[in-house]
Parts: C-alpha cells; structure tokens; sequence
C-alpha cells in the first residue's frame, strides 16, 4: 500500500521550494554586457563641441536598466545638460531602437567632476540585449590644446532587479586643439596610427608611420585581449603607408559591432589605438 505524506510534509516541502526559488532570484544573473563610451576616440577644436555615447557594444546579455557615473576633468571638459535631461536616455531606453515601451525611470545628476545616471525601462516583460545606444552626454572642450578621457567610474546593470554581471568597460580618448590620435600612455617613439572611418560600419583604413626600419605588425585584439586578426606584419622601411582591414577576423567572419584595440609594433616599440565597428 503506498504511503501518501502528510500535511504537514507536504507544507515543508512547498516551504523549501519556495526558500529555493528565493535563493535562485537573489543571485546574480550569468550573463555579461559589454558597455562603452563611443566614440572611443575623437579631435576636436578648442572650444568646440564634445558628443559622446554609453552604448553597448555587443549582444549578449538582457538588461532592462542600470546605474552608471562617468568621470572627467572638469579642467578639459564642461557637461551641458540637455533639457529636459530626459533627452539624454538613448533611443535602446526609449524605444526608438528598441522594442521599450518609452516608459522609464530616469534620474540624473551632476557634479563637479562627473555624472551619475539611473535609467529603467518600466516596460512589462522588456528588456535588452543591445548593441545599441543606452544614454549620450554633451561636453564643451576647453580652450588649451590637451588630451582627456570620459571615464566610466562605475557602472551596474540589471534586468528585472537581478544584477547583470560582469560589465566590461572601455572609456573614451578626447583630443582637444591635436590631430593626434592615439591614446594617450602609449609609448610609440616614432610610431603613429590613425583609423578612418572611426567608428567604421566594415572596412578601416589605418594610416602607420615609424621612423626606422623593421619589423612591423599590425594586429586587431577584443577588448578581452584575443587576438581578432593579424593585419599586416613584415618588414618595412622607415616610411608613412596605409593599410587596410576589412572588419574580419582571422577565419574571415565579420566582427561583431565593438570596440577593439589596432596595435601596431616595430621592434620593442607599439602604440595602440581604439577602433570602434558598428555594424
């Protein structure tokens, strides 16, 4: 005769179910999102205007809000609020790229120094997976010729209150008064690099300068540091050229919109530079 448990059993046992369930949404989510200032590198005239976007970068992972402050040097860089500042959510947040609802809960704050920014879909059953653009900021450069970054300070997202982890960054380099483009801390020594089109939707073009002769090497890298494409490597001499990469990776596939790191070496000597794919 089979035994059939009892009441009190049966409670215990929905009562743990539940504790599980509790456990299970408490954690955070497995997925990860990859989240940039784009774009990652830009010149701009002393005095001029500086226009910058948060996106994500890539597909992958769902979200439906985060909180995020960016940083910069008040000394380079002056934030102009757009008003309302609700102008500032981007079209992924608002729907007009995305399947959002346009009903969200937005704050923004400035400081000296930075801005801090919560925006969240209040869209039943929404949420994100990006690439697209989630906020943009506006800036006025300062009147003397210097390089700056707009940095991400922190940053979390989430998606139906359960955090989204991890979140890999990538800040933005600022030339103001300079056609320099290349990030700053990079010990070229005599080596250049510059990319047009930058952000680029295939193809990019990168203009390489050294001031000897040798081996040279231009290779592509995620901003994970996998090697994407080796582009060019071979020995060249102490001259200015253009050589180009069609936005595929080492097996031929297009790469996925992002933002990737061109190194280009001779000898001991490298600089880098950001190149940002939107496809």
């Amino acid at each position: 005769m089979r035994s059939h448990p009892s009441s009190g059993t049966r409670r215990s046992w929905r009562a743990l179910a539940a504790a599980l369930a509790f456990a299970a949404a408490a954690l955070p989510a497995r997925a990860d999102v990859h989240f940039s200032v784009v774009p990652p590198t830009q010149t701009v005239a002393p005095g001029g205007t500086v226009n910058v976007d948060l996106s994500v970068v890539l597909a992958g992972s769902n979200f439906n809000g985060f909180d995020v402050t960016v940083s910069y040097d008040p000394a380079a860089l002056t934030l102009v609020p757009l008003a309302p500042t609700t102008d500032q959510q981007g079209c992924l947040m608002t729907g007009g790229c995305s399947a959002a609802c346009g009903t969200t809960f937005h704050r923004f704050a400035a400081a000296g120094d930075s801005a801090a920014i919560s925006d969240v879909i209040l869209c039943n059953l929404i949420s994100l997976t990006g690439p697209g653009q989630v906020y943009k900021l506006k800036f006025t450069a300062s009147n003397t010729p210097q390089t700056t970054t707009v940095h991400i300070r922190r940053v979390t997202f989430y998606n139906a209150g359960i955090y989204v982890n991890p979140v890999v960054t990538a800040d933005a380099v600022i030339t103001i008064g300079n056609t320099g483009a290349v990030d700053p801390g990079s010990a070229g020594h005599g080596l250049t690099i510059s990319a047009e089109p930058n952000p680029a939707r295939g193809a990019v073009t990168f203009a390489l300068g050294a001031e000897a002769d040798g081996v040279q090497r231009l290779a592509i890298h995620d901003l994970a540091g996998r090697l994407v494409r080796v582009v060019d490597q071979g020995w060249h001499g102490a001259e200015s050229r253009r050589v180009a990469w069609d936005g595929r990776d080492q097996s031929g596939a297009a790469v996925p919109s992002g933002i990737y790191l061109a190194t280009f070496t001779s000898g001991e000597r490298l600089v880098r530079l950001r190149v940002a794919m939107v496809r």
